[in-house]
This record gives structure tokens, C-alpha cells and sequence, in this order.
């Protein structure tokens, strides 16, 4: 027995060296020991954005079966050999001997696996495509898949990757690459313009445990899931308000979760907040909103992505304080919030045009109408404010100037009349969803290729791309230029690649989800633009209301100044003003031109008006010290 078991180990020694050597050339060594390998510190010293991606690809396959166990002992080591003669070593083979233990059709995946490492990713994608699709090896049809959408993932085809872990975690919470394909959802959903592309498919399995690290992000997707799926059911017809409540108590619930400190906080509090004044809650939405606030302080250093998202969100939490406040009629604490919006950034022009109503009702009609000189001004000129005309018309029809009221509400129905006129034909017309966004689009391109437009066409497109500022609507938008970007970038791909079966079976996926997109974004833009077009009725409404009272008025007017005996009383007289300003500005009149670095800083000087008001302040200091 003992002489029987040293020839089989010396048989082992002997064909040891050739074994090691070959599967050193293709299948960079066997690991025996799991031990890890050194990390190599990034050349600029920043820190590796794979490296999320790469702790999750570390032992996302398990040691395939057959492989060689060296912890146990042999058990064909005792078993009688069969006598063979004995003759001279033969000549090594590739063929002869399975050196790694493993099936051919493992070594094949093996090949896939291998290519993906060395970074030849459209050879992989193309084996293990193959492997996936071949009835031969439907044992491992599971991993190819895998491996495919990891693939996939790095040629930058992202839409296409989520295609495949999507079918994969269909299969169910049984399947051997499932918890590592959700991992991977949330690396997608970094990538993506559109979050809510991931958020579909990361709302299937918000039973299941996730990875403490991906915990908070998941918990925040969760939440947004579920505030877009409420806004969604208050704005259908009728509004099916009860279970729009379940979404938005969801999202407090998973909310409370995330701890401060996270770098979702911020962002799940806004989320709050948006929950509680949708709730009529205002105490509790601003408390959220000055949260936001807190936690989103700009830190020293270099301005980088993250701190700009923390920027725009910053502002966006301004804005709503603001809002809040003007809607509890706390105008002076409304004006305050919406100052804080930095000059040029993206909410600017919106809260000078709220900030204009605020002043409006206080009484400071010099600051609001200076706000809406920098709305009318040539740089804008393609933003849509109609409300701004209707405003300015009440500000000189309260200070009895019922000529110019009169002749800016005049302006207001020659501009925006057929406006209405085109809009609501646009709407009426009995087109599928997909053509509204059709519509949209071509306003795009024309804008892209620089076609000068003019009159009603020209405001007319700047109502249609008003839709787009809607969030929702615009990051499905920019999710069917992502994928035509995608299905585009084929035609960069090698031949082999770019003509094979795989490229065919990708881009009719991504075609179909390109046109289940565009369904979507024109429901959102057809539902944009009737709330649109009732908006701008109610202006011409409420114009037309301006115009009756300002005739009743200047009548009114007319009549008093003649008198009862051809005395005319003075009901319109001059005001005082000053041109005094705060030590960090100058004072510059206007005369007609427009500059950069004063938009924002106008103010209308009302000369004449019958509301009566206190002298400037500097004017008051100068009376109280005279004898």
C-alpha cells in the first residue's frame, strides 16, 4: 500500500512543473490562498471612482466546482492503481491533460473572464454572449449574463447593462448573482442622467436586504421613487389623493432612516420637506428646509461636482423657504429668502420674479419694478414671464397711473393673444403622446441649429420649451438623448463587434426602451402644457378684469379732478425720491442700455403716484437736525 501511494504522488511531482507553467499563461495563476493583492495608490492621489466597483467584483464568483482542493486529502489516493507498463515519460500536451481541473465549458467562461480583466471588453462581451446564448452550456448561462452586463457596463453602455442585470434579478432572489446584481443597479444609477430610469427597477426589491454601504443610497432612491409616484397620482383626473398619501408617508418613513452626517441627508430632507408643504405643514417644511440649509454650507476648497450639487440644492431650499413664508403672507421674511439666491445661478431669475411679488406687497413698487426691468432685458429674452406684464400693470394702476396700466395691458393681449390661440390648438389637436414630445424635440434642434424665429412662433416655442424646465420631464428627456447617444456609439464599436448578433439584440432593446420613454415624456409634456395654457387664460382674465377697473377708475379720475365748479382736484402728484444707495453699490442712471454687472440691481424711480408714503429716509435725517 505505501509503495502504491508514493507512485501516485511521485506521478503528481513529476508533471508538476509543466501544469504550473501552463496555467500561468492562460489563466494567470491558481489561487490558492485567497490572498489579496497590493493595491496600487492612484497616481494623483485622489481616490479610485472604481473603487465601489471593484470591492464588489472581488469574490462576486464563487471558487468554481471541480477545481483542486489541496486542504483535503485525495480520495482515489488509496485506491488500488491499475497495473500499466511501464514505458518513457510521453511528450507533454495541452490536449492530454486538463490541467486546472476544470470542464471545457468553465475554461470557456474562463476566456470571457479573462478578457474582461485585460480590458479587451468587446472580445468579452462577444464570448460570453456566446456562452450565454449556446443551449450547450445553459449551466452556466447565469454567469456569462453576469459577466456581459459588467462588460457592457464598462464600454459605457450603461442603459444596456441594466438590460442585462434586469434579467438576472428577474430570475428571482435564488439565483447565485443576484445580491451582486443590485449592488450594480446602484452603480448604473450614478451613471445615468435619469435616476428614475433605476429607481423602477431598484422599487422590486425594496424587501430585500442591501449592503450596509449601499443602505442610505438606497433608502434616499427609495424615497424619491416614491415622491414622483405621488406627485403622479395627485396630478391625474380625478386625483387618487389617498394612495398619493401612502407614497408620501413612505416617504418620511424611509427619510427617518438616514442618518445626519450621510451624504444623502441633505437631499432626503428637501425630500421631507417638499412631503410636508405638499401636507400643508408649513412649520414642519420650513424646519426641513433650514436644515437643508445647515448641512449644505459650502466647505473650503475647490469647487467640485459634489459641492455644486450641494449648491443647486442650497438654492432650491431658498427658494421654498421663501415660497413658504409669501404663502403665510410674511412677505418681508419671503423677500429675505429669496435674496439669498446667488446672482446668475440657476433659480435667479425665478426668485427676482417672486421677490417682485413680495415687494409688490409691502410697497415697495421701485424694487419690483426694478426686478422686472432685469426680466425684460435682451439677455433674457428668451425666458417666459407673462406674469410679469400683468404685475406691472397693477403697480401703476394702485398708483393711479391708469394711462400706462392701460397701455401695458394692451401690450400683454397683443403678445400673448395668439399665444393662447396656437397653444390651445397644439393641445386640442388629437395627437398620440409620442407626438407631443415629437414637438418638443424639433424645438431642440431648431434651437441647436440656430434658426431665428420671430413673433407669436417665437414665444410660442419658448411656452413649449417651458415644459422641459420641468425636472421630471427634463431628465426623461435627456434620458432619450442618452440613449440615442448609446445606440449611436455602435457605430464607433470594432466590426466584429459592431455587425454581430449582440449589437442587433442590444439596440432593439434600447429602441424599445427609447420609444417606452418617449411615450412617457409626451404624456409629461402634453400634461405640462394644458396647465400652461390654463395658466395663461387666467392672465388674460385677470387683464381684462385690470382693464375694466382701470377704465372705471380713469373715469372716476376725470371726473374729480374737474370739480364741481371747474376746480380741478390734484389726485396724482410727485413723490419724493431719493438716489441715495448702500455703501457697496453706485449710482448709475438708466438710460436705455443694458450691462451684465447691474441686472438685479435696478430700481424703478416712481416720480408720481397717488399713494402716499414717507420721504426717503436720508431726506428725513436732514429734517430732523435742521432748527
Amino acid at each position: 500500500m505505501k509503495l502504491q501511494r508514493a507512485l501516485v504522488v511521485g506521478t503528481l511531482l513529476a508533471f508538476a512543473s509543466p501544469m504550473v507553467a501552463y496555467a500561468q499563461m492562460n489563466f494567470e495563476g491558481l489561487d490558492l490562498g485567497g490572498a489579496k493583492k497590493k493595491k496600487k495608490k492612484p497616481a494623483n492621489g485622489k481616490k479610485d471612482e472604481k473603487k465601489d466597483e471593484k470591492k464588489e467584483e472581488e469574490g462576486a464568483v464563487p471558487m468554481p466546482e471541480g477545481g483542486l482542493d489541496l486542504s483535503q486529502p485525495d480520495p482515489k489516493a488509496d485506491a488500488k492503481p491499475e497495473k500499466k507498463d511501464v514505458k518513457s515519460a510521453p511528450t507533454m500536451s495541452f490536449d492530454a491533460v486538463d490541467v486546472t481541473g476544470k470542464s471545457g465549458d468553465r475554461q470557456k467562461l474562463d476566456v470571457c473572464i479573462n478578457q474582461f480583466k485585460n480590458e479587451q471588453y468587446e472580445q468579452a462581451a462577444l464570448t460570453c454572449s456566446d456562452l450565454m446564448n449556446d443551449p450547450k452550456f445553459a449551466a452556466l448561462s447565469v454567469e456569462a449574463q453576469y459577466f456581459l452586463a459588467k462588460t457592457l457596463y464598462r464600454l459605457g453602455m450603461y442603459h444596456s447593462s441594466l438590460g442585462q442585470f434586469s434579467a438576472i434579478l428577474s430570475r428571482g432572489p435564488q439565483t447565485k448573482f443576484f445580491k451582486s446584481s443590485l449592488e450594480w443597479l446602484f452603480f448604473i444609477s450614478r451613471k445615468t442622467v435619469n435616476e428614475q430610469v433605476v429607481l423602477n427597477e431598484i422599487a422590486k426589491y425594496a424587501n430585500f436586504e442591501f449592503p450596509e454601504r449601499f443602505r442610505n443610497e438606497f433608502r434616499y432612491l427609495l424615497a424619491r421613487y416614491y415622491f414622483v409616484r405621488g406627485k403622479a397620482l395627485d396630478e391625474v383626473d380625478p386625483p387618487q389623493t389617498g394612495e398619493a398619501n401612502k407614497s408620501f408617508d413612505e416617504v418620511k418613513r424611509l427619510i427617518l432612516m438616514i442618518p445626519k452626517g450621510d451624504v444623502f441627508y441633505p437631499k432626503a430632507k428637501y425630500l421631507e420637506g417638499l412631503a410636508y408643504f405638499r401636507e400643508n405643514k408649513p412649520e414642519s417644511a420650513l424646519e426641513a428646509m433650514k436644515e437643508v440649509i445647515r448641512v449644505t454650507r459650502t466647505p473650503p476648497g475647490p469647487i467640485t461636482a459634489e459641492v455644486r450639487a450641494l449648491q443647486a440644492l442650497r438654492e432650491l431650499a431658498f427658494m421654498q423657504l421663501g415660497r413658504t413664508h409669501y404663502g403665510a403672507r410674511q412677505n418681508r421674511y419671503a423677500i429675505f429668502y429669496f435674496n439669498k439666491v446667488e446672482r446668475g445661478n440657476t433659480q435667479w431669475l425665478e426668485a427676482l420674479f417672486e421677490g417682485s411679488w413680495a415687494n409688490y406687497r409691502i410697497g415697495q413698487y421701485e424694487q419690483s419694478l426694478g426686478n422686472l426691468i432685469t426680466l425684460a432685458s435682451p439677455f433674457f429674452r428668451d425666458e417666459y414671464f407673462p406674469e410679469a406684464l400683468i404685475l406691472k400693470a397693477v403697480i401703476y394702476y394702485e398708483n393711479c397711473r391708469y394711462r400706462e396700466s392701460l397701455s401695458i395691458i394692451e401690450d400683454f393681449e397683443r403678445i400673448y393673444g395668439p399665444v393662447q390661440e396656437e397653444l390651445s390648438a397644439l393641445v386640442d389637436k388629437d395627437m398620440d403622446a409620442a407626438a407631443y414630445f415629437e414637438v418638443l424635440d424639433k424645438i431642440q434642434k431648431k434651437n441647436k441649429e440656430g434658426i431665428e424665429k420671430r413673433g407669436t412662433d417665437e414665444l410660442l416655442e419658448r411656452i413649449l420649451k417651458l415644459a422641459l424646465t420641468d425636472k421630471d420631464l427634463k431628465k426623461t428627456a435627456d434620458s432619450i438623448t442618452e440613449l440615442e447617444g448609446e445606440i449611436d456609439g455602435f457605430g464607433t464599436k470594432s466590426d466584429p463587434f459592431k455587425f454581430s448578433n449582440l449589437a442587433k439584440s442590444l439596440i432593439e432593446g434600447l429602441k424599445t426602451q427609447r420609444a417606452e420613454l418617449i411615450k412617457t415624456a409626451g404624456q409629461m409634456a402634453k400634461s405640462k402644457l394644458e396647465f400652461e395654457l390654463v395658466a395663461l387664460k387666467t392672465l388674460r382674465a385677470n387683464g381684462l378684469r385690470i382693464k375694466f377697473e382701470t377704465n372705471a377708475k380713469e373715469k372716476d379720475f376725470l371726473e374729480t379732478q374737474l370739480g364741481p365748479e371747474g376746480k380741478k382736484t390734484e389726485i396724482v402728484k410727485k413723490v419724493a425720491y431719493s438716489v441715495a444707495v448702500s455703501d457697496d453699490h453706485l449710482y448709475w442712471p438708466y438710460v436705455g442700455e443694458y450691462w451684465r454687472d447691474e441686472l438685479g440691481t435696478y430700481q424703478y424711480t416712481l416720480t408720481k403716484s397717488c399713494v402716499e408714503r414717507e420721504a426717503p429716509a436720508s431726506e428725513r435725517k436732514e429734517a430732523s437736525a435742521s432748527p
